[in-house]
């Protein structure tokens, strides 16, 4: 089985935020990258599959140089070869279809993204993937087994849980769930020096156009200042929630 993991390259979430530009550019001075968190869970579960059924375990990224070290890293946990497509990412749309033609390519059985990636939040990805690449797909997927051509996999849905079975070629867009924190892998000293010699190769971009473009970014307002009550200052604590923060 030929598995495809796409990772995302994102800011850490403590990560200072500025922008620039008249806040119509995302300002990259001093920001930590990591690989996103529903990537990574969907990597470890690739690497329970390389272990238990033999599975092969490629990862991709669309974007620039600057990508390399988390692809790195995603070498470091376990994967087998790394692709990067030289290109910015810059909406959903291109970023699907830069991924399809790279999973078309390669021929993959189960091709593994992240729900969502926690900088922009679109969500969009791994559906078009499928439908650019004619797969089946599960999305919000918290449990995945396979067995053969066969696929079996648990997904959240509103008040509850789903559970499906399919085939492949699969499409799934993983989150927490897929593994649990505690079984998500920190690269140890050996994986990080075998990583340094495995394949990391770099494709050129399909050209495939954009369909949206970010005009302005917008910081949240500030919080607030605090008001602190003495604990047996009931009174005035609920003055203050009634009057001023008009919660009761």
């Amino acid at each position: 089985m030929k598995i495809l993991v796409c990772i995302s390259h994102v800011p850490d979430t403590t990560s200072k935020i500025n922008f620039t530009e008249n806040d119509t550019k995302f300002d990259t001075n001093g920001v930590q990258y990591v690989i996103n968190p529903n990537d990574e869970f969907g990597l470890t579960r690739a690497m329970w599959f390389k272990e238990k059924q033999g599975a092969s375990v490629d990862v991709v990224n669309v974007g620039g140089k600057e990508t390399e070290p988390t692809l790195r890293k995603a070498l470091a946990i376990g994967a087998d070869n790394a692709i990067r497509v030289d290109v910015e990412a810059k909406d959903g749309f291109q970023v699907a279809k830069e991924l399809a033609k790279v999973v078309k390519d390669g021929g993959y059985d189960l091709v593994i993204a992240g729900r969502e990636s926690i900088d922009y939040n679109g969500g969009m990805v791994p559906g078009m993937l499928a439908e650019l690449t004619d797969a089946n797909f599960v999305t919000n997927c918290i449990s995945l087994e396979i067995d053969g051509s066969n696929a079996k996999a648990v997904r959240e849905i509103d008040g509850g849980k789903e559970t499906v079975s399919t085939s492949l070629p699969l499409v799934i867009a993983g989150q927490k769930g897929l593994v649990e924190e505690n079984d998500l892998r920190i690269p140890n000293m050996r994986g990080i020096m075998t990583a340094r010699t495995k394949p990391l190769n770099v494709v050129e971009a399909a050209s495939a156009e954009t369909e949206t473009s970010s005009l302005s970014f917008e910081k949240p307002a500030p919080k607030g200042a605090v008001k602190l009550v003495d604990a047996d200052n009931l009174d005035e604590l609920v003055n203050l929630l009634h009057n001023e923060a008009k919660v009761i």
